[in-house]
């Protein structure tokens, strides 16, 4: 490695692991936070033992991050009444049919009786489960373990036509602003708060002004103030409607951090954190009420029938929980459903997979850039056998469909009258980046008999949405698992594989395909990017400027994407920003739902709104939601990244970022380089001991364990 793209060779030290604190292990718990700004702006004073408010788990780099206008304080407009249904809402809209046809399967399940030899807390939490079910409450959704024998699914409903948005009532918004001014918050979120809070929200909101925090954006401290602002006095810590509220927030909170449930004890830690005096008993009246499920999941190996099983206590969201079961369900039946093809002889790249694929339905296959060639080899080679055969990917790839369209029905195959694909086998790559909704869409719309392949490097950073959905997969270790044995080449290729292993190693780069560049500040590390970008590269490698992606750990600070993109526009693309900061030919980024980023080119803009240019499709974005779901683009998080290559790549590490890194966020930022990699490094021997010490950070899931239940099962049936 170099230190200039005109330099000799050179590569800073690395750190001593032995020496380095892993931040890495730390329990996923949310912390106390430090943003004290109250609705509007206002430094209202927030509830007794009530901290200032914090996401847990947060992080600088949050994936496809679209910055949802309207935040409480942060002087952000939201838009007032919704317009035509977006792109992001339409998928959303065909996974909601999806999932109310899972909840309608579960519920027509018999209950399953679990957990007789609880005690402690895990007794107190099921007591209160088995109160609901006697009908001492309103009846509530629970989970337990696996039944003995996995179910069949029942087949999805008929694709539903894409819904046609209905206009929101102007008095519904206008109800819900009144009440908004007199609690002294911000009237841009009364559009955003009527559509989270659905009829009669502005009664709801008056009713119960914690309701607030279902607004994306707003805080505790900020729903406290807007308490105190319309209910005076009596709105204190203890309040039942408040702990309810922060309940239901702190859940949504993990699951934007990918938990699709959180342990019993981390949550009641965090309301405590909030100042609610008797969390316990907050988290048993949420699941008496229905607002959140419990269940309990065994630990370790089974034990003697006169022996206790330990058990964690999970609590989580109802449309999650619903979601990773049916997806153990769907993954469980295709393993069982598929017909064995003995003729598939393969030789030559693919060859294994196209072996494993041939004698079972579900097959994983994980390896890194290279390894994509395989699957590739396998889809030609199914469609040589006459299958119907779909290749998918998260981000646009050649002769792949994205997910997202494949879902909505914009891409691939059509559906049968049950609603299922017409397909033999579905092949996915960049499977890390399903989140468990996605995933169990995506599997439930495969028919019985046909087969699935789930292929993705298990270095990368993992998916935007709650779950884990590949990794736990090959945790459950209950599929054939085909490892590629292919290398990523060259240099830039023995870099990643080193760091996906934790090692930063120095490589020899005689093409100076990894440079090092050197800087102290983040105002140089702006300068030496643009220098980078604009000229040293192509002039070096003959990469134009257009084909540079620079990516870095965060949208905020001095050398975040906002910074660099700045920085870039002015040398690439100057121009006064006519339409919301947006000029013809600004290369962008367009987020249309959280976790999906489509590079694209602005083309024009008139009174419809932005017009995109992505690789070759229009997109046309209305005004209201330019500010939300389009980015300037030449700088881009390693989240956005994902999925995506580029033949050169300026990844820009400065000061500030240190304390963001970790080893698979290292991993995906270097790995996005085909031909040339630049480093501007101002992290001193962070770089080293994020990679060293720093693993991902952990997600609290249930798919393994329902998967290890539902295939052990199917082994011991005759």
């Amino acid at each position: 490695m170099s230190t200039d793209p005109e330099a000799t060779p050179a590569d800073p030290a690395p750190a001593d692991p032995a020496t380095a604190e892993d931040p890495g292990t730390t329990p996923a718990t949310p912390e106390p936070p430090s943003d004290t700004a109250e609705p509007g702006g206002a430094q209202a004073p927030a509830q007794p033992g009530t901290p200032a408010d914090a996401a847990p788990d947060a992080a600088p780099d949050e994936a496809g991050d679209s910055e949802e206008p309207g935040p409480a304080g942060t002087g952000e407009t939201a838009p007032e009444a919704a317009p035509a249904l977006s792109e992001a809402q339409a998928e959303l809209a065909a996974q909601r049919v999806e999932r109310e046809r899972i909840a309608r399967r579960k519920a027509e399940r018999d209950p399953v009786d679990a957990g007789g030899k609880l005690s402690g807390r895990a007794a107190d939490l099921l007591a209160a489960v088995r109160a609901v079910e006697s009908g001492a409450k309103a009846p509530a959704l629970t989970f337990d373990e696996a039944p003995a024998a996995p179910r069949r699914a029942a087949a999805p409903a008929p694709p539903q036509p894409r819904p046609q948005a209905a206009p929101r009532p102007v008095g519904d918004v206008s109800a819900v602003r009144a009440v908004l001014v007199r609690g002294g918050a911000p009237e841009a979120l009364a559009g955003p708060a009527a559509e989270a809070l659905g009829e009669g929200a502005a009664d709801r909101l008056a009713e119960d002004p914690w309701l607030l925090l279902a607004v994306p954006g707003v805080r505790p401290a900020q729903a406290d103030g807007f308490a105190q602002a319309l209910l005076g006095p009596a709105a204190g810590p203890a309040d039942e409607r408040r702990g309810a509220a922060l309940l239901g927030w702190l859940l949504a909170q993990a699951a934007e951090r990918g938990h699709t449930a959180l342990e019993a004890p981390v949550l009641e830690k965090a309301l405590a954190q909030y100042g609610v005096p008797a969390p316990a008993e907050t988290l048993e009246a949420g699941i008496g009420d229905g607002a959140v499920l419990v269940f309990h999941e065994p630990l370790g190996e089974p034990v003697a029938e006169d022996e206790e099983q330990p058990v964690r206590i999970l609590v989580g969201l109802e449309e999650h929980a619903l979601a990773e079961e049916s997806l153990a369900d769907g993954l469980a039946r295709l393993a069982a459903t598929f017909s064995a093809a003995a003729d598939w002889e393969a030789s030559g790249t693919g060859a294994e997979l196209v072996r494993a694929v041939a004698g079972a339905g579900l097959v994983t296959h994980s390896g890194g850039e290279a390894a994509r060639a395989e699957p590739l080899a396998l889809v030609a080679a199914a469609r040589e056998r006459g299958l119907r055969t779909v290749l998918a990917a998260h981000a646009p790839a050649p002769g792949a469909v994205t997910v997202a369209d494949l879902l909505t029905g914009a891409q691939g195959p059509g559906r049968d009258a049950d609603g299922r694909f017409e397909l033999d086998l579905l092949v996915v790559l960049d499977a890390p980046q399903l989140d468990v909704e996605t995933a169990a869409a995506l599997v439930e719309s495969v028919p019985d008999g046909a087969r699935l392949v789930l292929s993705g490097d298990a270095g990368v950073l993992g998916s935007a949405g709650p779950g884990r959905v590949f990794a736990d997969v090959l945790a459950a270790r209950a599929f054939p698992h085909v490892v590629s044995r292919t290398p990523d080449p060259g240099p830039i290729g023995e870099l990643v594989s080193g760091i996906g292993v934790g090692e930063l190693n120095q490589v020899d780069a005689p093409g100076k395909e990894v440079v090092i560049v050197p800087v102290r500040d983040a105002g140089e590390a702006v300068h030496r990017t643009v220098q980078l970008v604009a000229d040293s590269v192509p002039r070096a490698f003959g990469v134009p400027a257009e084909a540079v992606q620079v990516v870095t750990p965060g949208h905020g600070g001095p050398a975040g994407t906002r910074a660099l993109n700045a920085a870039l526009k002015e040398r690439l693309n100057p121009g006064p920003g006519r339409f919301l900061g947006f000029d013809p030919g600004d290369r962008v980024v367009h987020v249309p739902a959280p976790g999906r980023a489509l590079p694209a080119r602005v083309v024009s803009a008139d009174a419809e709104g932005l017009h995109l240019d992505a690789a070759g499709a229009r997109i046309v974005v209305p005004r209201e939601r330019v500010e939300s779901r389009v980015r300037h683009g030449w700088a881009v998080t390693a989240h956005q990244a994902v999925g995506s290559r580029w033949p050169a790549v300026v990844v820009v590490l400065p000061g500030d970022a240190a304390q963001a890194l970790s080893r698979d966020w290292v991993y995906t930022a270097f790995g996005r380089a085909e031909r040339h990699l630049s480093v501007v490094h101002g992290v001193d021997q962070a770089l080293a001991h994020a990679v060293a010490q720093v693993p991902p950070k952990p997600r609290t899931t249930r798919l393994t364990g329902l998967l290890r239940s539902l295939t052990a099962a199917q082994h011991e049936q005759p």
